[in-house]
Order: C-alpha cells, then sequence, then structure tokens
C-alpha cells in the first residue's frame, strides 16, 4: 500500500504518480524523494540511487528518473532497530 509520508493517509492503488501527481488528501507532492523507495536520510544526497541527480527539496515534486513510489507493507511488519538484526532480514 502506498502511504503519503506527509498526511499518512493510504493512496488509492489504481492512483497513478506522475512527476506533477498530488496527494488527494493534503495536496501535497507525490513524486518526491520523501515518498521514494530509495530516499535514506545519512545516505549520500539521502539517496541509496547512486546515479540519481541530488534533489536539495526532498519534500517537494523533481524529475528524478529512479523514483519509485515506497510501498508499505502494512503496519505488522516493524523495521528492527538492531542493525544486525536489518542485515538478518535483508539476506533471508
Amino acid at each position: 500500500m502506498k502511504i503519503c509520508q506527509s498526511c499518512k493517509k493510504e493512496i488509492p492503488a489504481d492512483w497513478f504518480v506522475g512527476r506533477q501527481g498530488q496527494c488527494p488528501f493534503c495536496g501535497t507532492d507525490l513524486h518526491s524523494c520523501l515518498n521514494c523507495v530509495f530516499y535514506e536520510r545519512g545516505a549520500y544526497n539521502d539517496c541509496r540511487e547512486g546515479q540519481a541527480e541530488r534533489v536539495l527539496d526532498k519534500s517537494r515534486s523533481n524529475f528524478c528518473d529512479y523514483f519509485q513510489f515506497k510501498v508499505n507493507p502494512g503496519k505488522s511488519a516493524a523495521p528492527p532497530a538492531d542493525p544486525k538484526e536489518k542485515l538478518e532480514v535483508l539476506f533471508k
């Protein structure tokens, strides 16, 4: 399920997220770094995609060709807090 990072509401599955797409609930930009699967705070340029161009405002719409909407599995899958657990989950 797609979740808007601003209002935390579920975006309908059939909702197309284009470059200028906005959340139907709060109106914030959906094609932004904060909603991307590659966004990771603390990574180089806050992005795990090494070929992506630098984006200064992570909350605004951008032209990144690598954008993929972050899909949240649901409330039951909480991310592990321990880095070792993160690695173990990654290689399962």
